[in-house]
């Protein structure tokens, strides 16, 4: 027995009830998986598969605008001058969020998908390389996945987890069903920054006035009400019904890409399919890393700060979000544990490591999974679907920089709606446990952060529980955690103390 395949927490969620079996043709694929004893169907997974590719496939597109450009003038370089090829980024990015979610749907049999996380790249992009060079910066994200992956090996990640309140990891679930809505609201520019008075407003000077927005409405409603009435498939419908409305809405208007003179244009993606279908992917960054490099440049003290911070965004934002997305799936158990817990984190850090030694960032667990599991997901068969997607990606990013921005912002908004029925397990009569768990909801979204508002829930927790008189039910794990995530708050200032 391998460490993949021990403890509790490998086995299933608990027997549902007796469902028909599969055809004798189908019956090794449904045992490995367990979609029948999950209450699931192989369509509802290949179904489920579709639907978070579809809602994840954007960080093909953008994991390249954020990481690299098609020249130095438009890309951000690091702090010798050098920067990251756009295409060659797009291709690692499909071809390490293909690899790494089919092995966790294969290993730890959870419909997650897995891809650049945005927290990590854009970090790195903004903050990282004006210290170091691209090479060792993907180097830093390297180590941080092995520990990580030492963290999942030893089981400590797995004892942090079974020491967070059952409470707390409601609310971590409710909180990303918020933060992802918050996300889908904002990239459909129906949320919108503002130049003075409130942070926020309702699309342009408190109104709807860009057609793009206005699919994303329509796309919205439309989801809703197929998932009200039930209909199977109903996320995948509207995905494809939007897009479609989406093309015809981008052939008749010409509306065209949004930027600084086209503010009502389609973010991200405009809704056309034109030129070559068909490319081969350039892996040129594959390896292209320098592990140890930023320790000579930047001395190891200002090294291990990087670490610790990249560390301390990638183990916790998995952490909240699978969470979420097992009570999503339910195949998590009553303290919020699931199924094959100890796999899943070794796969995850395994996916950071991969995506710092490919240069496409560090490889996460993604809360847009949420859209596949409400589309009937429940098993990891859903995130080999996925997976094949994205290696397919590769070679079809004209196909999948079809479907707008727009049209999966509203697949996340429907989702963030669904994962807010969780709260009904907070206990919001006693305060001791109502502000942890709201200031854990309301950070997420409001810091754009799952790793803050986890976080902010620890901290407070620990301290409004000691100070109630309840120090001894404190899991002594939750008090090592809180001073860690003090010490990740006042970061700043203590680079600034030390001199790092």
């Amino acid at each position: 027995m391998t460490i993949l395949d021990q403890s509790h927490e490998e086995h299933s969620a608990p027997n549902t009830a007796r469902k028909p079996k599969p055809p004798a043709s189908n019956a090794a694929l449904d045992r490995f998986f367990q979609i029948t004893e999950r209450g699931s169907t192989l369509a509802r997974e290949f179904r489920g598969g579709l639907v978070t590719f579809f809602t994840m496939a954007y960080i093909v597109i953008l994991n390249p605008l954020i990481l690299g450009g098609f020249s130095a003038d438009n890309a951000p370089t690091d702090v010798a001058g050098g920067w990251l090829s756009a295409a060659q980024i797009g291709a690692v990015t499909g071809l390490t969020a293909g690899v790494m979610t089919i092995l966790f749907g294969v290993v730890a049999n959870l419909p997650f998908g897995l891809a650049a996380g945005l927290g990590i790249n854009s970090f790195l992009a903004v903050s990282v390389i004006h210290e170091v060079t691209w090479p060792e910066a993907m180097g830093l994200v390297v180590i941080n996945g092995v520990l990580i992956v030492l963290f999942g090996i030893t089981g400590a990640r797995t004892a942090i987890f079974r020491a967070v309140p059952k409470e707390l990891k409601a609310a971590i679930t409710v909180g990303i069903g918020l933060f992802i809505a918050f996300i889908g609201f904002v990239d459909s520019g129906f949320i919108r920054p503002t130049a003075g008075g409130p942070p926020v407003q309702l699309g342009n000077d408190g109104s709807i006035t860009s057609l793009p927005t206005l699919v994303f409405v329509v796309g919205l409603l439309a989801m809703g009400i197929l998932v009200a009435r039930k209909v199977q498939g109903g996320l995948l419908i509207g995905i494809v019904a939007t897009t479609v409305l989406a093309a015809l809405v981008e052939a008749a208007m010409k509306i065209g890409p949004a930027s600084a003179t086209n503010p009502g244009g389609w973010h991200l993606n405009t809704p056309v399919l034109s030129g070559q279908l068909v490319s081969a992917p350039d892996l040129g960054l594959v390896g292209h890393f320098d592990m140890f490099g930023a320790f000579g440049r930047i001395g190891g003290l200002a090294a291990t700060m990087l670490v610790f911070t990249l560390v301390f965004t990638n183990f916790f934002d998995a952490m909240g979000t699978m969470t979420g997305l097992a009570k999503s799936a339910r195949v998590a158990h009553k303290d919020g544990t699931f199924p094959r817990l100890k796999a899943a984190f070794i796969v995850e850090g395994l996916g950071a490591v991969a995506g710092g030694a490919t240069s496409g960032s560090s490889n996460t667990v993604y809360i847009d999974s949420a859209a596949g599991i409400g589309e009937g997901a429940r098993t990891g068969l859903a995130s080999v679907v996925t997976g094949v997607l994205f290696l397919g990606s590769m070679f079809l990013t004209p196909l999948t920089s079809v479907v707008p921005l727009e049209v999966a912002a509203a697949a996340l908004v429907v989702v963030g709606a669904m994962m807010m029925a969780q709260v009904r397990e907070i206990k919001f009569s006693k305060f001791s446990v109502a502000l942890p768990a709201f200031l854990t909801i309301v950070t997420m979204p409001l810091s754009y952060s799952i790793a803050n508002g986890i976080g902010a829930g620890f901290v407070s927790w620990a301290i409004i529980g000691a100070a109630s008189g309840k120090a001894k039910k404190i899991h002594p794990l939750m008090w090592v955690v809180s001073a860690g995530f003090l010490v990740y708050f006042a970061r700043g200032p203590i680079n600034v103390l030390l001199g790092a």
